[in-house]
């Protein structure tokens, strides 16, 4: 509720007529007589629903603006904009050429060695293998130079000087960037380790010994480098994904643009930046696979070979990482946008008197949709034809049962959803239905894919009734008999032939689990009791 307070400012500015229509009440002005009484006390949530267009009779009502809420917030926004503006003119960039190193990234081995003695013509293969340890030391370089830094001191830094001065306070750091701190602290330990070691042997006299590299690579690969990196990569899609729900707002996207806009940022944009970590943990095989090529010595080829195996297995694991934690988010969100009706309303041919509801205990829709128990195959759109009408359904197929459910939209967006916090994996429908507040409600029970009987319809059969593409799921019970019917339809007959392999695909996988797991129990199979 607010107060709008009846002063002599508002009266002047109030334009006479039988009916004007305000922002937050509709007000009633006769001549003589006038009396505003949203005035006195008005609902802000009631302005909404008395804003309907049968209220204004008159078109000129819609040309009066509420003196005091509208023109106040564009003013509001105009100065947090222009505050904004201000607040990162004044924001110092740090000049990145002050690392020892920086002017050795762009330098080949040759031009490195050229001012030094040159290595006798029988000790070549020892000079190839120098230049793939060059090679992946000022790789290192750039990717902390180019990357690493310019995502912390231009976006990241930049990002918590504004919530010092109170802007994009609801921004989350961690959400966007990660363990980014402590990524480019290990790669610039591991770059100076590398230059410390390379300018030690090339400032040595002619008689120097080989670079003791695999110190080095034992102690970053095994230590804290593939770690790191897989902290990151594994916050990376739901990284993105809230990127793209924050550059829908203003003062987020003049951020943005200022930070881009830094000549060091080398017309890269944030997306490019904040991709470079995994494109860099899937190099550092075949960058430690050059050395091991070019590596003679038979104990230095097993240490980095075993090097190499190691950081192959970390980004195996996290694949398997990343897959699991991408079902698991995935399954979180299924299981808020399903919705399992009572068997009361799902089926009008029982009644259940109030008073015996309380014994049917459906079970959990947690438990139904376990991401450790099941996975999902395929998902889409789809038509229902029902008896009367269309309807829109939306298919779940799992690795153990097909679900069929009604997309049900609100016709009321609700405001202010945080759109990070979905899950990158959903589709397009799916998320504009958390978005409008929608959800997917059950028609029917989960269909067993063992008593599952999909058939596609010949058009000849169905073109009468308007449907094309169309197929045919039976649900069947224990005893083969027919107890539910869909027919659907696709958008396309590619589709509706994907729908149908997909399906004869599942059941074909689960009926061959089935009987993998009878073999192995030497047991008898037990009848489904799903009816």
């Amino acid at each position: 509720m607010g107060l709008v307070p009846s002063d002599l400012t508002s009266l002047e500015q109030r334009t006479s007529g039988f009916y004007e229509h305000r922002r937050s009440s509709v007000v009633l002005n006769l001549p003589g007589l006038e009396v505003f009484p949203g005035d006195l006390l008005v609902s802000d949530g009631a302005a909404d629903y008395l804003c309907h267009p049968l209220l204004l009779l008159n078109s000129e009502s819609k040309k009066p603006r509420w003196p005091f809420s509208k023109r106040g917030v564009g003013k509001d926004k105009h100065k947090h904009v222009s505050d904004l503006e201000n607040c990162l003119s004044s924001v110092k960039i740090t000049n990145f050429r002050g690392y020892e190193f920086y002017s050795f990234k762009d330098k080949t081995w040759n031009e490195v060695m050229e001012t030094h003695q040159k290595l006798p013509t029988d000790q070549l293969d020892l000079r190839k293998q120098q230049e793939a340890v060059w090679e992946l030391f000022t790789s290192e370089c750039t990717y902390f130079l180019d990357h690493l830094l310019v995502l912390k001191m231009i976006f990241m830094n930049t990002l918590k000087y504004l919530q010092t001065r109170e802007f994009l306070l609801d921004v989350d750091l961690w959400r966007l960037f990660s363990n980014l701190e402590e990524l480019a602290q290990t790669s610039l330990g591991f770059v100076n380790s590398l230059f410390s070691l390379i300018k030690d042997y090339v400032d040595a006299s002619e008689t120097s010994p080989s670079m003791d590299f695999i110190s080095v690579l034992t102690k970053y690969f095994q230590g804290n480098l593939c770690h790191s990196h897989q902290t990151y990569c594994l916050n990376y899609s739901a990284a993105v994904f809230y990127l793209d729900s924050l550059r829908q707002r203003d003062d987020f996207g003049i951020y943005l643009k200022w930070c881009e806009q830094n000549e060091q940022c080398r017309r890269l944009h944030l997306p490019e930046l904040l991709v470079a970590p995994l494109h860099r943990l899937t190099r550092y095989p075949l960058l430690l696979k050059n050395i091991w090529k070019r590596s003679i010595d038979t104990a230095e080829k097993i240490m980095i070979y075993s090097i190499k195996e190691k950081v192959e297995k970390s980004i195996r694991d996290l694949e398997g990482k990343v897959k699991w934690l991408d079902n698991f988010q995935k399954f979180r969100h299924l299981q808020e946008i399903i919705v399992w009706p009572p068997l009361w309303d799902r089926d009008k041919r029982f009644f259940i008197p109030e008073c015996l509801k309380h014994i049917f205990k459906e079970h959990m829709a947690e438990n139904v949709l376990s991401p450790t128990n099941r996975h999902l195959l395929y998902e889409g759109k789809l038509t229902l034809a029902e008896s009367t009408r269309f309807l829109d359904v939306y298919l779940f197929l799992f690795d153990d049962f097909l679900l069929v459910t009604k997309m049900k939209r609100n016709k009321k967006k609700v405001g202010g959803s945080d759109t990070g916090l979905m899950c990158p994996s959903l589709t397009p429908e799916l998320q504009t239905v958390i978005k409008e507040g929608g959800s997917c409600t059950v028609l029917d029970q989960p269909i067993p894919l063992d008593r599952l009987v999909v058939k596609s319809i010949d058009p000849l059969h169905v073109s009468v009734f308007g449907l094309r593409n169309a197929f045919l799921i039976q649900h069947e019970n224990r005893y083969r008999q027919c107890i539910a019917a869909f027919l659907l339809q696709a958008q396309t007959e590619n589709i509706k032939k994907t729908w149908m392999v997909h399906i004869t695909a599942a059941i074909s996988c689960f009926t061959k689990n089935q009987e993998t797991k009878k073999v192995s129990l030497f047991t008898l199979p037990a009848e489904s009791s799903e009816i």
